[in-house]
């Protein structure tokens, strides 16, 4: 799973230790929106009562916060990938040996991409952190 954390994502999982008094080692960030990927199990206690934890998360940082489940292996790709790009949804996913590749309608795939290819590239990681993998558009 994911490789290295720079300082700014430490600081990020140690508040969200803090404040949601579960400990987690994964934090990324897509679209100016930061994850938290937490067991399945621990969600519901993650965002807290009347999403109070995210509240506090906010007021904090100053930035979106989304929680999510952490993939349990690569069953979990699909699920994984949808709750990263919600609302932007795609037509399928194909997992090869080393490779995923994504398949989208052309207004979805220019969402994916972004300007730049700078939501491509942070997916890139994510995945490649994750699950070891590259991933593609088409």
């Amino acid at each position: 799973m994911a490789s290295t954390i720079n300082m700014q994502d430490m600081r990020y999982l140690n508040l969200f230790s803090k404040i949601t008094r579960i400990n987690t080692r994964f934090c990324f960030k897509y679209n100016e929106i930061i994850f938290f990927c937490v067991p399945k199990s621990l969600i519901s206690r993650a965002i807290g009562e009347r999403a109070i934890n995210i509240k506090r998360i906010n007021e904090v940082l100053r930035k979106r916060i989304k929680i999510i489940a952490s993939p349990e292996g690569i069953q979990d790709v699909k699920n994984f990938i949808e709750s990263i790009t919600n609302p932007v949804t795609f037509k399928e996913l194909e997992i090869k040996e080393n490779e995923i590749i994504l398949t989208a309608g052309p207004q979805n795939k220019a969402s994916l991409i972004g300007r730049n290819k700078r939501r491509l590239m942070e997916m890139q990681s994510i995945i490649k952190d994750y699950f070891d993998k590259e991933f593609k558009i088409i």
